[in-house]
């Protein structure tokens, strides 16, 4: 169904850390890494944020390795207006090779590059990923990001795709994070089925959910068609959530939910996206939701449409459907992050083994066994 969200429609907004306050909607770019577009305009993809902000879609995610995303904010800064750079709020992510490299020296470095790229004094959010459990590299790494916390360079830490037993563990131990970036969906329930959403509710963490709309598969366009059979035609986003709605039981389930999200979407006259994003906003412990956005011409046209989420609510009835619709579901294994971690590898490359150093389980290494220089007390 199309629809418009009208351009006054007031933006739900989230605070993270007690003091960052950010739309409920968060553009996402993992687009720019590739897969998706290619020859990426820098200028023109920085002038494309402007109407987003304008429409109150001021949150742009990235990481290091998110293509010439950095890059881009980096353009934007340098010729946006100072009232419109005041209104926008730029997050990124720090994702390390096991490398053996633990120095304060190669975390600053890290930071520094992108505070260059992004043209910034300070990181709004730095979000930290984990690649292996068993190495304790990532317990360096954070107490190196919480002195450049104090320093100033960074506002605030999170991490991405980081399992409940192990936040927790850093967590007790005092590190300061305030988000984890998970993915959350209709289809893909760890986050709430597992220990997280616990865990996350008793300190306090937000979670910043991606994969809301799996990579776009989540609707109109794939409703009541066949499953594409040739996975190397797909872009990385359908390539690696084709992969989740395998693990969740297959296409026809997901097409019984996909029905569902369109009955309620007729329903409200709004788009099956806003059906399936108002599902993962309702999660207590989500903060907000990541879009995935190309920053192009059309990048308005489909933000203003994801808008209509912020003004939807779901009856109970609404919700029944919608249980009653993800019964027929598998339940994806795991905790949420393992599928970067051990198979099935629910990514667009798929396997990722080659990144860590042996199979990991879920409880692996405790902080607590660490030397206890390695834990971070406080200032």
């Amino acid at each position: 169904m199309e629809a418009h969200a009208s351009p006054s429609l007031r933006v739900e907004q989230c605070t993270i850390g007690d003091t960052l306050a950010v739309p409920r909607i968060i553009n996402g770019l993992w687009q720019l890494a590739g897969g998706h577009d290619t020859n990426i305009d820098i200028k023109t993809a920085a002038e494309a944020m402007k109407p987003l902000i304008g429409a109150g879609l001021s949150c742009f995610d990235m990481a290091d390795h998110y293509g010439d995303a950095e890059l881009v904010i980096g353009q934007f800064n340098a010729s946006a207006h100072e009232e419109l750079r005041q209104l926008t709020s730029a997050l990124t992510k720090w994702c390390p090779p096991e490398n053996g490299v633990k120095s304060f020296e190669n975390a600053e470095a890290a930071v520094d590059q992108a505070l260059a790229r992004m043209g910034q004094k300070s990181i709004a959010l730095l979000q930290y990923h984990i690649w292996d459990y068993t190495d304790d590299t990532y317990l360096h790494n954070l107490r190196h990001l919480s002195r450049l916390q104090i320093h100033g360079k960074i506002q605030h830490i999170g991490q991405t795709n980081t399992d409940a037993a192990h936040l927790k563990q850093l967590l007790d131990a005092g590190y300061p994070i305030v988000t984890n970036q998970v993915s959350c969906s209709v289809i893909d329930r760890r986050l709430i089925q597992g220990n997280l959403a616990s865990v996350c509710a008793g300190h306090g963490v937000g979670i910043l959910a991606y994969g809301t709309l799996l990579g776009g598969l989540l609707s109109e366009k794939w409703l009541g068609v066949d499953e594409p059979q040739d996975m190397d035609a797909l872009n990385w986003s359908l390539r690696k959530y084709l992969r989740f709605i395998h693990a969740a039981g297959g296409w026809e389930p997901f097409q019984g939910v996909l029905r569902c999200l369109d009955s309620i979407a007729r329903k409200h006259r709004v788009p099956i996206a806003a059906v399936a994003t108002r599902w993962v906003l309702d999660i207590p412990v989500v903060s907000a939701v990541i879009v995935g956005c190309r920053l192009s011409k059309d990048s308005l046209k489909y933000a203003t449409n994801n808008l209509l989420a912020l003004s939807l609510v779901l009856d109970e009835a609404d919700k029944s459907q919608i249980e009653k619709a993800q019964a027929t579901l598998t339940n994806i294994p795991g905790d949420c992050g393992d599928e970067y971690r051990r198979p099935p590898y629910l990514t667009a490359t798929g396997d990722l083994s080659h990144h860590l150093q042996k199979e990991t389980g879920s409880n692996s290494i405790s902080i607590g066994e660490q030397q206890p220089s390695l834990i971070f007390l406080g200032t």
